[in-house]
């Protein structure tokens, strides 16, 4: 098999050094997209047309590659988000040569005169409207690149900024770079949404003032809450360190009151998604003000009634149920039918016949439990002195999926 030649092509065709040119000028095959492919409508060779199927096309260039020059045309950078690496695995990096061009993301840092050494980099090209990528980016750096799609561009994004109330961020939108429809703009995430971009657009996310800072265990008071409904600092700390989190994964938060918990979850969840259902309008409208405080955009908000409402919820790694009331035990049985193999449920018990109800109901969909009594006392002062001050006990029962359960069998 022949080395495949990805070469980028930068922004456009004034990008293509004389290296490049004659690389091409060279190949028997060329592959691609479309719109790059049309760049050169004088070449003779044929061409492998990336439309749809990633998969098929690697297969059509590796086939090719067994006889011929392939050469892939590429935008931008092609190790930067794009196809060289999918190359590599399907080939093997011994059969994939790269010449680099500049990026589209350093295109609009020099056009917008900021340094990129400490920023975060993401693509949405993958599909699906999934941004948890995203939110981890802009938990961990003042500045984000953002390579958008069709159907998941500026506007869409500016749109998910606003509903989940991130609003100290510009959005610096750049349209068609390298063209002469070249367009630089910068807009609040309110403004953006309101308007319509080039599907060919790059995004960045500068952040203009900071979120109040997230971290385990926070005082209740550093919440909005409805009248002390809200876990305790002490009681979320433990029942987080139960779910044992981990990148990647998807929480349920059933009966999520002020969202306290699945925001303090968020920082173990890398990558992850924690979704909050609550019941009650008034608590709905907490939760989404703790989000916005916070930035916490991977918290996603569910306004329903369990079970029923968990049918349009992504099945779960993880499932904490802080309220469940007369319908526990359905709740229960649905969670479990829906974890994942080797997932866990905590379940928080207040009440006597709260806990044996949870207990029999966790017994009877098969996860294997275990249980733990919290006495919390916290000292208080009283005339100069500490006077320790007992809160209510708390239960929290741990139960975990067998590994060779299958998911949504009926318990």
């Amino acid at each position: 098999m022949k080395p495949v030649q990805v070469v980028g092509l930068g922004l456009g065709l004034q990008d293509v050094t004389p290296a490049m040119a004659a690389v091409i000028d060279q190949a028997e095959i060329l592959a691609g997209g479309r719109r790059l492919l049309d760049w050169f409508p004088n070449h003779q060779a044929p061409r492998l047309v990336l439309e749809t199927g990633l998969h098929s096309w690697l297969e059509k260039v590796a086939e090719a590659a067994k006889e011929m020059r392939v050469v892939v045309l590429a935008s931008g950078d092609p190790g930067f988000f794009g196809v060289a690496g999918a190359l590599r695995r399907r080939l093997g990096s011994d059969l994939v040569r790269v010449m680099p061009n500049v990026s589209a993301m350093q295109a609009a840092c020099a056009r917008l005169n900021l340094s990129w050494d400490h920023a975060a980099h993401v693509s949405l090209h993958a599909g699906g409207d999934d941004l948890s990528t995203l939110w981890r980016a802009m938990s961990s750096a003042d500045l984000v690149s953002v390579y958008t799609r069709p159907g998941l561009g500026p506007k869409e994004l500016a749109v998910a900024l606003h509903e989940r109330g991130i609003n100290n961020w510009h959005m610096h939108i750049l349209q068609a770079l390298g063209s002469q429809h070249e367009l630089v703009d910068s807009f609040s995430p309110s403004e953006a949404m309101g308007r319509d971009f080039s599907a060919l657009s790059v995004v960045l996310l500068q952040r203009t003032g900071l979120a109040s800072p997230l971290s385990m265990g926070m005082p209740e008071d550093d919440y909005l809450h409805e009248g002390g409904l809200i876990t305790k600092a002490e009681v979320r700390s433990v029942a987080l360190a139960k779910l044992a989190l981990g990148p990647g994964m998807t929480l349920w938060d059933i009966g999520a009151g002020s969202g306290s918990l699945g925001l303090e979850a968020g920082l173990l969840m890398p990558g992850g998604r924690v979704v909050a259902l609550e019941r009650k309008p008034e608590r709905i409208a907490v939760i989404r003000a703790n989000r916005a405080k916070f930035e916490m955009g991977m918290l996603e908000i569910v306004q329903g009634e369990a079970p029923a409402a968990l049918s349009d919820m992504p099945d779960p790694h993880r499932v904490f149920v802080g309220g469940g009331g007369k319908d526990l035990v359905p709740i229960v049985r649905a969670c479990a039918q829906r974890l994942h193999p080797n997932g866990v449920m905590v379940v928080n018990a207040v009440l006597l016949q709260s806990l044996e109800t949870a207990r029999r109901a966790m017994r009877e969909a098969g996860l294997i439990i275990d249980e733990t009594l919290l006495q919390i006392s916290r000292g208080r002062s009283v005339a100069g002195q500490t006077m320790m001050k007992a809160l209510n006990p708390v239960w929290l029962l741990r139960g975990r999926k067998p590994k060779g359960a299958n998911q949504h069998d009926q318990a």
